[in-house]
């Protein structure tokens, strides 16, 4: 596949989607590094090693299955790690990855995981997928306050594009937000600097404390709050494809990249709904296309590893979470749609949004996993008090 061939809106989709999960997560990873004393350059070959991991891991599984299955680093996982590791060395981490990593791929051979996601109803994990999204949804307007130039623009292509070229909206939203952070002069790239730098290897260093106290959480948070969210947001988009064979592939591959950094690998939720959703392509049967475009991306952002902090720190965030809103807007509204349309299911669903965009956090689980709880008991009460 090249990227000549992909139209451009597919393209900028998949691009948009790295922006994102870049933007948003990458500071969390260089925090986790550096508290286990990390160098920078160890750091930078992490962030290497991670981009390339992902991008082959996105190309592999979209092109074999041909739908948009978009990998990501466990955001949540780094946000644990960069907390819990304190007082653990750079060897021990890298111990808790690979074991971590292990009992991933043993979820997949067991096929434990994918005997749980199956009984999830499509109505509680389209509102699980409405809930993580909603802080991104807001955050496309919350810049009007601080950074109306930007913001403003951009919401105003947006508008007009949606009502004449609905295909170029976010085209047109990315070309008016640069235009106009240019303009006020907050785009600064005097410490752009692209280089290559190699992953380093790391030997591991298992110790039974830190494999309990950070290790086993570690691997619970990343399967609650990412690979769950990820699987249920590609088949609340409509796109089925064995779960267990996804767990094996992924965790394999982080396993066999953890002494190089790689601390996870997962099924990608946020970003992988700019994906999947009609403004990557209005055929649902072309849209694996934006997935392998971000594949593509992927490696670029891990070729040029050590540049990505400084890259991020280029653009100004009214820019890049303007940008993130207005494309999950439409995923947003499709979600909302299918959560509450099944009236019998309709007071379950609500339940699973609102605790979902609560954002709460109940024994280092995200709330993602705890508005399916909520509304998985709602919705075993409630049906089974209308069958009784």
């Amino acid at each position: 596949m090249r990227l000549s061939s992909v139209p451009f809106p597919t393209a900028l989709a998949g691009f948009v989607a790295v922006l994102v999960g870049y933007a948003s997560s990458a500071a969390l990873i260089w925090q986790a590094a550096s508290g286990v004393g990390a160098s920078s350059a160890q750091i930078a070959g992490w962030m290497t090693a991670l981009g390339l991991a992902m991008g082959v891991s996105t190309l592999a599984l979209t092109l074999w299955y041909r739908v948009p299955v978009l990998t990501a680093w466990s955001t949540p996982g780094a946000a644990l790690l960069a907390t819990s590791l304190h007082g653990a060395t750079l060897n021990e981490a890298v111990g808790v990855f690979i074991f971590a990593n292990a009992l991933i791929v043993l979820c997949g051979v067991t096929g434990l995981f994918a005997r749980l996601m199956k009984i999830i109803p499509h109505s509680l994990a389209a509102a699980m997928l409405a809930g993580i999204l909603l802080r991104f949804g807001l955050q496309a307007f919350t810049h009007l306050d601080g950074d109306f130039l930007i913001s403003g623009s951009m919401l105003l292509a947006w508008v007009l594009c949606k009502a004449w070229l609905p295909r170029y909206a976010i085209v047109a939203t990315l070309i008016a937000g640069a235009l106009a952070a240019w303009f006020t002069g907050d785009v600064v790239t005097h410490n752009l600097a692209f280089n290559v730098v190699m992953p380093e290897f790391t030997a591991p260093q298992f110790t039974l404390t830190t494999l309990i106290s950070v290790g086993i959480p570690f691997f619970l948070v990343t399967m609650a709050s990412q690979n769950a969210p990820g699987v249920a947001t590609m088949q609340a988009a409509g796109f089925h494809v064995p779960v267990s064979p996804l767990m094996i592939f992924t965790g394999a591959l982080a396993l066999l990249f953890s002494v190089f950094g790689v601390y996870s690998i997962c099924i990608a939720a946020i970003t992988a709904a700019i994906c999947q959703s009609p403004d990557a392509h209005p055929d649902a049967s072309k849209r694996w296309l934006a997935a392998a475009a971000a594949g593509v991306f992927y490696l670029l952002a891990g070729i040029f590893g050590g540049s990505i902090t400084a890259l991020m720190a280029a653009l100004p965030l009214s820019w890049i979470q303007t940008l993130a809103g207005l494309a999950l807007l439409g995923t947003i509204s499709g979600s909302l749609h299918q959560a509450l349309v099944n009236e019998r299911e309709r007071d379950a669903a609500i339940v699973t949004f609102l605790v979902t965009a609560s954002g709460v956090t109940l024994l280092g689980v995200g709330s993602a996993f705890w508005g399916l709880v909520a509304g998985g008991i709602c919705y075993a009460v409630l049906s089974g008090a209308r069958r009784a």
